[in-house]
């Protein structure tokens, strides 16, 4: 395997890249952001943030825990001036990891085009300092990886889907962390998961998330299944279900997080999306890329997308790899794809094979090796509003 060489922050959490973030802190904020991120298009400069203007405080522990994940060097805050959200108290986070950050507002500044000069030259002296920070070794036991598929179709549960949970048993084994989510498409296999958890109390806590996402889905009217799916072969939300669970593998679950939680211990666990509460802000993740960044969120070094239909989305913070479910689909889209998951239903490669394959890319792309997504600069993000309640003791094992 490549040796990982990262970078060490100054709270001693290991990057396997070396991000400047800069952040909207409001939608009106956003464009002056982009264009501050236009000047550095060659270099790992991203756009994250959050546009309501209101406060949510979901919101604001993701962006905490995105501003600090390890993969971030810096962080330039961008905000209008007047909007709800609690910049100051985000700026004293940012600056307590030991991270350079800085806070700009558009309406001090004296508007678009002054702000947009004075965040560039900003992010031209934190480039510079970023660029001297020390390289350490990085052990694959110290990665933590998340999983999560998106355009879905009939071959995802029996390729690329099994495929990663193989690839996350090895990793597993090898000392990592890993995380899987979606519990609005685990309904059915919540029973099945419990039997794997590590404490009876972590299994009764597996059943209420999933009875919960069921709950909400109710409510909405719909559950997560898509057209493209249906269009995909996908015939039911069962069907589906078990596709999706299968990238979980079959270690023992460890924990239970929330979106934001980063793991305490290694080994495997499940990430809840669903808002806890009533129904009050629509659909829990309105596309990929908010999962993404919940996973991200949590910590997670790199991504494993699986998808049969095709996706093309990146990250904003951590590499993301595509492992195509339909060798139909890998051959129409190869640019946008990592892994030939597809090949297992050609009889050219056993699920072992594939979720070997798998395993070393992971160790590849954390020791600097470009994913698709990352040569395409698709560099996604998607924040919205949500809320959660405390989690149970029993979901930290």
């Amino acid at each position: 395997m490549p040796p990982i060489k990262a970078w060490l922050r100054a709270d001693d959490r290991k990057g396997i890249r070396n991000t400047v973030q800069i952040v909207y802190l409001v939608e009106c904020a956003h464009h002056v952001a982009t264009k501050i991120a236009a000047a550095f298009s060659d270099d790992d400069v991203n756009v994250i943030g959050f546009g309501g203007c209101y406060p949510n405080a979901y919101a604001h522990k993701m962006l905490c825990q995105l501003c600090t994940h390890p993969n971030v060097g810096a962080v330039l805050l961008v905000s209008l001036g007047c909007e709800g959200f609690d910049r100051r108290a985000l700026l004293d986070v940012i600056r307590a990891s030991g991270r350079p950050v800085e806070l700009i507002g558009i309406q001090a500044t004296g508007g678009t085009r002054k702000t947009i000069a004075t965040g560039q030259e900003w992010v031209r002296c934190a480039l510079t300092d970023l660029a001297a920070l020390p390289r350490v070794d990085m052990a694959v036991e110290e990665l933590i990886i998340g999983t999560v598929c998106g355009g879905s179709d009939a071959m995802s549960g029996i390729t690329a889907n099994p495929a990663v949970g193989d690839c996350f048993d090895r990793l597993v084994a090898a000392g990592a962390t890993c995380i899987f989510e979606e519990t609005g498409e685990l309904i059915g296999c919540e029973h099945i998961m419990a039997a794997r958890a590590a404490t009876p109390a972590l299994g009764e806590e597996l059943v209420r998330s999933v009875e919960k996402a069921a709950a909400y889905y109710a409510v909405l009217g719909h559950g997560s299944f898509a057209p493209g799916n249906a269009d995909g072969g996908l015939t039911t939300l069962e069907e589906k279900s078990m596709g999706a669970y299968a990238k979980s593998g079959s270690s023992r679950i460890n924990g239970m997080l929330q979106p934001g939680d980063v793991p305490r211990g290694r080994g495997l666990h499940l990430l809840d999306v669903v808002p806890d509460g009533e129904v009050r802000f629509g659909f829990p993740n309105i596309n990929d890329n908010a999962e993404i960044a919940e996973l991200i969120a949590c910590g997670s070094h790199v991504i494993v997308f699986t998808t049969g239909r095709g996706s093309v989305v990146g990250s904003a913070i951590s590499p993301v790899i595509k492992v195509c479910a339909n060798p139909e689909t890998y051959r129409r889209m190869t640019d946008d794809m990592d892994v030939n998951a597809g090949r297992i239903v050609e009889g050219a490669a056993a699920i072992a094979d594939v979720g070997a394959e798998i395993f070393g890319l992971v160790v590849a792309v954390a020791a600097g090796q470009k994913t698709c997504s990352e040569q395409l600069g698709h560099r996604e993000f998607v924040l919205t509003y949500k809320a959660f309640a405390p989690p149970s003791p029993a979901c930290a094992c």
